[in-house]
């Protein structure tokens, strides 16, 4: 197996007066050539953005992007037309496709929004930009790994690539497992607490990049909450 493990603390962190935000690749004015994506995965951004303010309207095209509510709530708005709240537990997907234009904001008057960003290049360029929601119980999750966006039908959520995006929540001393193939990719990224990954330790803001390994084994070691995106 091939892991690049990257510690929290390594993490690249940008701060403003609104936004606090640990960049997985680079973004905006962060720039390394070394770390521009993992197969498809383009952008992996964990921001907080604080009551009353949020990203003004900007464009995107041919990307399917991905955002996942873990506590506060998110408001969008979009040239689609496309207006809703998303609340924690609560993934939103967009598939930029021929281009669109979006703003994201935080509704609240004093509560923080934390959610996870999450960039995938598409199959085919050209769609026709689309726009979906849902909102995922924490028992759902609950001592497995719950498939909430992929490329087919294993899960609700689509995006136009062969991924699939799946969360769980461990117990302490659960265990759960991964198959996949040695020409894929995983990449996973601790929300909160520890877990073995084959036995490498990973504790909360760790990620691991992970290559040419046929399964997974994902032992809790504390309460844990976690992401993990199969790749090609």
């Amino acid at each position: 197996m091939s892991a690049q493990i990257i510690r929290a603390k390594d993490r690249f962190h940008h701060r403003t007066d609104w936004l606090s935000t640990y960049w997985h690749f680079s973004f905006d004015h962060y720039y390394d050539p070394g770390n521009v994506g993992f197969g498809p995965l383009r952008v992996f951004n964990d921001d907080t953005v604080q009551p009353g303010t949020g990203f003004p309207p900007h464009s995107h095209a041919d990307m399917e992007i991905v955002s996942w509510v873990l506590s506060g709530t998110l408001e969008h708005r979009d040239s689609q037309g496309h207006r809703g709240t998303i609340g924690a537990g609560e993934v939103q997907v967009m598939s930029a496709g021929t281009g669109i234009t979006h703003a994201e904001h935080n509704p609240s008057a004093s509560e923080p929004v934390h959610f996870l960003q999450i960039w995938i290049r598409p199959r085919r360029r050209g769609a026709t930009p689309r726009w979906a929601q849902k909102r995922f119980s924490p028992a759902e999750r609950a001592g497995r790994l719950l498939p909430i966006v992929a490329g087919d039908d294993r899960a609700p959520l689509a995006i136009d690539q062969d991924a699939t995006l799946a969360v769980a929540a461990l117990a302490a001393g659960q265990t759960v497992t991964h198959a996949t193939a040695p020409d894929r990719r995983a990449y996973l990224f601790v929300i909160d607490g520890s877990l073995l990954v084959n036995g490498d330790l990973l504790a909360t803001g760790d990620q691991a990049r992970i290559s040419g390994v046929a399964q997974l084994e994902l032992a809790s070691t504390a309460p844990s909450e976690l992401i993990l995106i199969d790749l090609p």
